[in-house]
């Protein structure tokens, strides 16, 4: 569990000041109420499979582990909010069913859903060709990758990786941005350049106070929480945009929970639910037109 210690740490280590507690982005409400008027839709509840129906309960393992706007303690650190939370419990609400929320590591979500231990996975997960090959994406989101720098950096918005050789990059444990930059790595060599060197982090608040520390020179990580993060954080600079990616909930492959979600989501859309719940993080930007399964990973 991510602690609301080590996520005050990373704010007052960037901020260069007192610690404050972690928290929406200045003029926006985490704990505003955008979900509790949502009903139960009866005809997208019966796309749910019989037993889920009369069980009443989906299971969701939750990455919690991440900076706003996400999936995120308040500072009683018992109150989980985010962007994540408010949706999945919105598309709860129009199937009728109770959220079995789980908290894990972002890195065990999508194995656990391989073995048939959670129904449903949320952490930000960006739909990939690699993940579709065993795992299945019902999307409710467009964010993606993006970079992110002390102020005082001299890096330029990168466009092409090779810009990063010879630097030093920080990332999370098992993500989209760690499989980018392995896979990349071989073409500094290639520009006989010497490689960047990427370091990997478990904790968000370990990953920002390397950059703080000047152990790392850049940040990768999610376009939506870098952005986020630079709005409560002086000494931080978003530096751009790398590369969008849709997000979704992940299934195990074939699940038959994936009409009903997606139906779901599109529910929200139609109803205006899905706009309240984007302005309220600040991340109207990502909305998608409709839910899809399984599409394309963005060239």
């Amino acid at each position: 569990m991510r602690t609301t210690a080590a996520l005050l740490l990373a704010t007052g280590l960037l901020a260069g000041c007192a610690a404050s507690a972690p928290d929406a982005a200045p003029g926006l409400d985490a704990t505003a109420d955008v979900v509790s008027t949502v009903s139960k839709d009866e005809s997208v509840a019966a796309l749910l499979p019989p037993e889920v129906r009369q069980s009443g309960v989906l299971t969701f393992g939750s990455s919690v582990g991440g900076t706003p706007p996400n999936a995120f303690y308040l500072p009683d650190n018992r109150t989980i909010v985010g962007l994540d939370i408010d949706i999945a419990d919105a598309v709860g609400r129009v199937l009728g069913v109770r959220i079995d929320r789980q908290e894990a590591a972002f890195e065990t979500i999508l194995p656990a859903l391989r073995s048939g231990k959670f129904q449903v996975g949320t952490g930000n997960f960006g739909v990939t060709e690699e993940r579709k090959q065993t795992i299945d994406f019902v999307t409710y989101i467009d964010d993606g990758q993006g970079f992110a720098v002390r102020q005082d950096s001299d890096l330029a918005p990168v466009t092409d990786l090779v810009q990063l050789c010879g630097r030093i990059i920080g990332t999370g444990s098992g993500t989209t941005f760690e499989a980018t930059l392995n896979a990349n790595v071989h073409r500094c060599a290639e520009t006989g350049r010497p490689p960047y060197q990427i370091q990997v982090y478990s904790e968000q608040s370990a990953l920002y106070s390397a950059l703080h520390q000047g152990r790392i020179d850049v940040l990768m990580s999610t376009i939506n929480g870098l952005r986020h993060a630079t709005r409560l954080q002086p000494n931080l600079r978003f530096l751009n945009e790398f590369r969008r990616l849709d997000v979704g909930f992940a299934l195990p492959k074939g699940s038959p929970l994936c009409p009903a979600l997606q139906a779901a989501v599109n529910k929200l859309i139609a109803d205006g639910t899905y706009q309240r719940i984007l302005r309220k993080w600040g991340t109207e930007p990502s909305a998608i037109p409709s839910s899809q399964i399984n599409p394309p990973e963005h060239s």
